[in-house]
């Protein structure tokens, strides 16, 4: 059982002429000698020369590459950012966070208390303190959450105007437009 496969490694190697000169005298006085290695030389001589025939390959026509690219040139290539990004909506989602800021900022300044001065210093300038900010309080003032609220319904309208929008222009152009 070990034999068969070294009969086909040593008769493939003497086929595709791999086999040193020592091998191939020693593959060619067993041909000779033995049935075995006879009946599986012409055997797998015949399949060498049907997978040379089989193997010849096709070359493509002179106008391949041409081909290739008219079939490119007709499928749908996807338009620039810049053509289907709303610029409307960018300066609207701006618009709301730059209100946020400001609203923290309006609020912010509201903490400070602006009424302590040093009279030593003689300045027309009052000195400005402000209190250190705890962010429990902050958070838990009335004002504060009607402002995040207003925030929040804002946010979600834009949204929903955004959705709106798109669905109907996926309607008048159609799903495959």
């Amino acid at each position: 059982m070990h034999e068969q496969p070294n009969i086909e490694d040593r008769l493939w190697d003497y086929i595709d002429g791999t086999c040193s000169k020592e091998e191939k005298g020693f593959v060619e006085a067993l041909i000779a000698a033995q049935q075995e290695w006879r009946d599986k030389y012409h055997a797998l001589l015949e399949m060498h020369q049907l997978m040379q025939q089989s193997l010849d390959l096709e070359e493509p026509s002179l106008s391949f590459s041409r081909n290739v690219m008219e079939e490119i040139a007709l499928h749908k290539i996807a338009p620039a950012a810049k053509t289907y990004i709303d610029k409307r909506v960018i300066y609207g989602i701006g618009l709301f966070f730059m209100v946020m800021l400001a609203g923290f900022l309006l609020y912010g300044i509201g903490q400070i208390n602006w009424s302590a001065s040093d009279g030593a210093t003689g300045s027309l300038w009052a000195k400005i303190t402000a209190p250190k900010i705890e962010w429990r309080l902050l958070f838990n003032n009335t004002y504060m959450n009607i402002f995040m609220m207003v925030n929040l319904v804002l946010g979600l309208m834009l949204l929903d105007m955004y959705l709106e929008r798109k669905k109907k222009r996926m309607q008048t152009k159609g799903p495959h437009s």
